[in-house]
């Protein structure tokens, strides 16, 4: 990832009137370019502010600044960061799917039975953690753990961000049926665009420090 610090610390280098626009795609690889190439693109420097955040009220950048100051937020900090460091996931990634999922109530019960800041169902919680933990599932360091965990081997499995979101959120079984892509469901559909979005604003506050892999358009 080293090697693209140059170009990216260039292209954020810009003169201010300048644009700079970007995306993270499913596979998390954070695009750039001085134009809006297609409409994937949002901007991250100049002209425009920063985009809303499908499904929010509030822009994202007034999102992004709770994220940031809220209580709830910063006590689970350090887990997420020990989390992202054992699994080999982005802290970042995984700030976003609580954000999403929970809202940073770490006593959420969903209609399904899922359970904590990460909405993690027992059955799950059996598959990626020991009995003991798997008993504890609603305690915050243990949920982001096995949350992490599970996150991580859907990744591994499916190869691409938006495919072990999908797998999350309609199960396994529904991405395969699609070709190991994000089925046509559309509660599914909107919930990866929102945590991709929110992972993708996050990322604009951290970059180059985040992305899996950089890529600059012309």
């Amino acid at each position: 990832m080293t090697r693209w610090l140059p170009l990216v610390l260039l292209a954020l280098a810009l003169p201010v009137r300048a644009e700079l626009w970007g995306y993270v795609d499913g596979s998390g690889v954070a695009h750039f370019a001085q134009r809006q190439v297609d409409s994937r693109y949002a901007p991250v420097l100049g002209g425009v502010g920063m985009q809303r955040v499908p499904g929010k009220t509030d822009a994202g950048l007034a999102l992004l600044n709770w994220l940031d100051i809220a209580p709830e937020v910063k006590a689970v900090q350090p887990w997420l960061r020990e989390a992202a460091a054992e699994h080999g996931v982005d802290a970042d990634l995984l700030k976003a799917v609580i954000a999403v999922e929970s809202g940073y109530q770490r006593g959420a019960v969903s209609p399904r039975g899922a359970l904590g800041l990460m909405q993690i169902t027992p059955e799950a919680a059996s598959r990626y953690a020991t009995p003991a933990d798997a008993a504890r599932l609603i305690e915050p360091r243990i949920n982001i753990h096995i949350g992490a965990r599970m996150l991580a081997d859907l990744m591994r499995r499916f190869g691409r961000i938006d495919a072990a979101l999908a797998a999350w959120n309609a199960g396994e079984g529904a991405v395969r049926r699609a070709g190991n892509r994000v089925p046509d469901i559309e509660e599914t559909q909107a919930h990866v665009q929102l945590v991709l979005e929110l992972y993708w604003a996050l990322l604009q506050q951290s970059q180059p420090a985040h992305a899996q892999r950089l890529a600059l358009h012309p």
